[in-house]
């Protein structure tokens, strides 16, 4: 038992020194960028959105036991679906559709059901994402669970994003590629949009994971926002674990928020979470 909290301890102390050392590399990298013109935690802000929820996997009450509140992207159509928007919503969260869509390459088995696919009827394109929105309850937005090619397709998009207009949504682009048309399109319709900055555990170890955070960290000496998306289920435990761990220094120089906190006021109605 004393030797596991001692590996624990070391692990911990290694990820801290990993994720400070990322930060003097990032400021390093600014070659002349005013840093100190960022202003006090406050003025810059850090939305954290955790994508997958809702199939009860590896991490969910970890990451809904994180020091902060951050955007919680459910999954529709799934077992725990509802529990998780649920208990995303009583503990301050904001709640996603988290939507699946097609990608360019990957298992069939990954996007689970409801999919919004390229072979899809304009009629099924739209009755799919109205019952996605209904399957969620409190959600406030959307994301994309993959989706390298439906993202891609301005036809596709312009009814989807139509939908979400329709529903007083936002659209959070997970940019999973970079020949997203949602930001053209979420223009032409009006519909709010926030894109995705860093992705902090597409490879699957703590130390990749401090790694990113790192790279928030140098976005964030250079921006006013930021927008990191991770996950539950195979790197969920890895991932909660290392927020937690440096959530409290990162908080020293930016303010976490909620998604919905990031976008700019409107004249119009506000976003209300749907029952």
């Amino acid at each position: 038992m004393m030797n596991n909290r001692i590996k624990r301890m070391a692990l911990i102390l290694l990820l801290l020194i990993s994720v400070q050392m990322s930060y003097h590399t990032a400021a390093d990298g600014l070659e002349g960028a005013i840093i100190q013109d960022a202003g006090s935690p406050e003025d810059r802000q850090v939305a954290i959105v955790i994508d997958d929820f809702g199939n009860g996997s590896d991490g969910t009450k970890e990451m809904l036991n994180l020091p902060v509140h951050f955007t919680v992207a459910v999954m529709p159509f799934m077992h725990m679906t509802r529990h998780d928007a649920e208990m995303a919503h009583k503990r301050g969260h904001d709640v996603l559709v988290h939507m699946p869509m097609e990608p360019n390459s990957g298992k069939r088995e990954w996007l689970g059901p409801g999919a919004i696919t390229s072979a899809l009827s304009d009629k099924e394109v739209r009755h799919r994402t109205e019952a996605a929105i209904r399957d969620v309850p409190y959600a406030i937005g959307m994301n994309n669970h993959m989706g390298s090619k439906v993202t891609a397709d301005e036809h596709i998009m312009r009814i989807v994003l139509t939908v979400v207009k329709e529903h007083g949504m936002f659209f959070l682009d997970s940019r999973t590629t970079y020949k997203t048309v949602i930001p053209k399109i979420a223009a032409e319709l009006g519909v709010p949009l926030l894109s995705n900055d860093v992705f902090l555990d597409d490879v699957y170890t703590e130390s990749h994971i401090a790694k990113q955070l790192g790279i928030l960290h140098k976005h964030m000496d250079s921006h006013a926002t930021g927008v990191a998306i991770g996950h539950v289920g195979v790197p969920g435990k890895k991932t909660a674990a290392v927020l937690k761990v440096t959530i409290p220094r990162l908080q020293q120089s930016m303010n976490f928020v909620r998604l919905s906190e990031m976008l700019t006021p409107s004249s119009e109605k506000d976003i209300i979470p749907h029952p």
